[in-house]
């Protein structure tokens, strides 16, 4: 028996109300920086809406790079163009290298160009929204994470197209031998369940994002020019096909052969010089009273693998549902093989994560073939599924009992899909001790942030998969690091000339073949000053000299590089006193024209554009990285608004059936 129309209006009115107000708390408790209840997520795009809208306001992302050897330097222009009827608002989230020092932006609208200013954050801030209010045009460029990016344009008029290019260099360097260029394409999908303990705005998670296999509609072009100081010898993209056109064997020029779908992985170059040697030398440069110095040396050979003493492993394994699919395949390609190039005298153990944890023995296992084979059935009858609890897992490995004879080390595998970092890297810089904490990064569009700054901070190697041929090469080549002792107490010296504020302070331990690279500054420079580094292997003391008044004084991004590297410590290692930490990246940021946690570039273009105060606001829907499914994002949500048209019409469609249904049964 159907109850009274009036009675099921009132129920339902009580749920909109109650739903609108419980949206309302959500959304408060957001803006006022209070703890969400529930977890902030990705959403799926989902086209359609308001036709006088361009929901797709993006539509050219172009990368010009400039590569000498071991120095980038990129200018980044973003295209937007307001092709619907009404004025709009618009923001895009991008990636970034961890290496990367952006130092400059500009806008350009028609004719007018306008170069950014630095500013502290909320200033900034204010400045951007002031402008916006006012109906100016204007842009603002923020910091999210050392990796992700926001760029915000206001008041884009239809049929407009603003210009945003921004400039930045980055330190590239090179194992074995082999330079690694890196252009992050996009941010992946970020698990907000453990956005509570995230320092800073988190919001910029709550993104739109194109389904699986969803043509993006944006045009990505990257071009690369190359000047080497040495022959170049080999040259090569993992990630995407390239035209190449050779100018000499010193410079070459790079492009992108497609520029569909390009931008939904990262762009990545490898390349190598004559004769496997590594560029080495020193480089200066004076700014503003200040002497930088930039110091690149090949570290010493490595001795025979006999030498090292037994080992325990502790393999970190991500099974969460952001590893379904193909990171969770190419995971357990990379893990069978680490395992199989374990020594018979080493001992390991997995410990599996996602929401919980669980591992594979309560004891460490020794590296026989019966138990490699065990392993293995238990990891390939997992499946991705869950949130990416990593801190726990992390307190777990650490707890783990270990021969205090043997070598220690902790091998972590993730996409690192989170969004509470610095949670993380303050456990790994309290809970290291004696642990070696290696990170693999598998996936297309790693979150290279965490990967590389748990390395950092846990003075080890980080590792990124990105293919199946990726992890049997980097498998072999973790195994080769892992196979030599370190070059131990390496020391920067200095004859006739005082060093200070050098990044690192304190060079680390080196585990493989690669550069050691040293940037700093220097003063009370006399006429026969030198520069040398030192270090002991198996094979004795080993040392390079230069003749500081020797060294090239051309390179304009030293000052930009040496502060880029403050940075990164100030970012990763812990600091007591956050007001502090917070004090030293400001100063940085302003004095070096830096874009950090703290200071944002704003241009403001100061004429007022009629109408433009009823902008509508719009975010750039970014693609799944490649070879992510939609397990990373979840279930399709469409845009807020449509979920409350969708319960209204849901309303009005069940009150008619009822109508009709009693009217059946009064006739």
């Amino acid at each position: 028996m159907c109850l009274p129309i009036k009675k099921y209006s009132r129920f339902f009115a009580v749920l909109i109300a109650v739903s609108f107000f419980h949206y309302g708390q959500q959304a408060g408790a957001t803006a006022s920086g209070n703890e969400p209840h529930v977890p902030l997520s990705p959403y799926f795009f989902i086209e359609g809406g308001d036709s006088g809208v361009d929901r797709l306001p993006l539509k050219k992302s172009s990368a010009d790079v400039r590569l000498n050897g071991f120095i980038a330097s990129v200018q980044l222009s973003q295209i937007y163009r307001n092709e619907g009827s009404r004025p709009i608002n618009a923001t895009y989230i991008f990636p970034g290298s961890t290496r990367a020092a952006v130092n400059s932006m500009t806008m350009t609208i028609g004719e007018r160009r306008i170069v950014a200013k630095i500013k502290e954050k909320e200033e900034a801030r204010k400045e951007f929204n002031a402008a916006k209010q006012a109906g100016k045009s204007a842009s603002l460029l923020s910091q999210k994470r050392p990796n992700v990016f926001s760029m915000e344009v206001a008041n884009i008029m239809p049929g407009d197209e603003v210009t945003v290019a921004l400039t930045y260099t980055e330190i590239v360097t090179a194992e074995d031998g082999v330079y690694e260029f890196v252009y992050p394409g996009v941010v992946g999908p970020r698990y907000g369940g453990d956005a509570a303990h995230a320092s800073g705005e988190v919001q910029w998670i709550q993104n739109p994002y194109l389904a699986e296999g969803a043509q993006d509609p944006v045009i990505y072009d990257i071009s690369v020019s190359m000047t080497s100081p040495l022959p170049i010898s080999s040259l090569e993209s993992s990630s995407h096909e390239l035209d190449v056109r050779w100018r000499d064997r010193q410079s070459v020029q790079l492009s992108l052969k497609s520029a569909v779908n390009a931008g939904n992985r990262d762009f990545i170059l490898h390349y190598r010089l004559q004769d496997e040697q590594i560029l080495t030398g020193l480089t200066r440069f004076e700014a503003q009273g200040d002497n930088y110095f930039l110091l690149v040396s090949e570290p010493p050979q490595r001795v025979a693998p006999d030498q090292i003493p037994a080992r325990d492993y502790f393999f970190i394994v991500d099974v969460s549902g952001s590893m379904s699919g193909f990171p969770l395949d190419t995971t357990k390609q990379l893990v069978s093989n680490l395992l199989r190039n374990l020594k018979p005298s080493d001992r390991f153990n997995i410990l599996f994560f996602a929401g919980g944890s669980d591992v594979l023995s309560p004891q460490p296992l020794t590296a026989t073939p019966e138990n490699i084979v065990l392993a293995e059935s238990m990891m390939n009858n997992r499946q991705g599924g869950g949130g990416t609890e990593l801190y726990p897992a992390l307190q777990r490995a650490f707890a783990m009992e270990s021969d205090e004879n043997a070598s220690r080390n902790i091998v972590l595998v993730t996409d690192g899909y989170i969004s509470a970092e610095d949670r993380v890297f303050q456990l790994v810089d309290e809970q290291l001790h004696r642990n070696n904490l290696f990170a693999f990064g598998i996936g297309t569009s790693v979150n290279r942030f965490l990967v590389e700054s748990i390395a950092m901070v846990g003075r080890a190697e980080a590792f990124v998969v990105t293919s199946g041929a990726d992890a049997a090469q980097k498998s072999r080549q973790f195994s080769e690091y892992i196979s030599a002792p370190a070059l131990t107490n390496i020391r920067v010296q200095a004859e006739g000339v005082e060093l200070y504020d050098m990044e690192p302070a304190g060079v680390p331990d080196m585990l493989a073949q690669r550069p050691v690279m040293v940037i700093g500054k220097y003063r009370n420079a006399t006429d026969g000053a030198r520069i040398s580094l030192t270090g002991v292997s198996g094979q004795g003391e080993q040392k390079w000299s230069f003749q500081l008044k020797e060294a090239e004084d051309s390179d304009s991004t030293l000052p930009q590089l040496w502060a880029r590297k403050r940075l990164e410590r100030l970012y990763v290692v812990p600091v007591e006193n956050g007001e502090e930490q917070r004090k030293k990246i400001l100063d940085l940021g302003l004095k070096y024209s830096l874009l950090t946690r703290h200071t944002s570039f704003v241009a403001v273009d100061e004429t007022v554009r009629d109408g433009a105060v009823d902008a509508t606001d719009v975010k750039q829907p970014l693609p799944l990285p490649e070879g992510v499914s939609n397990n990373a994002v979840g279930r399709p949500m469409p845009e807020p608004e449509l979920l409350w048209m969708a319960l209204l019409v849901l309303l009005f469609t069940y009150i008619k059936h009822i109508r009709a249904r009693r009217r059946a049964v009064q006739a």
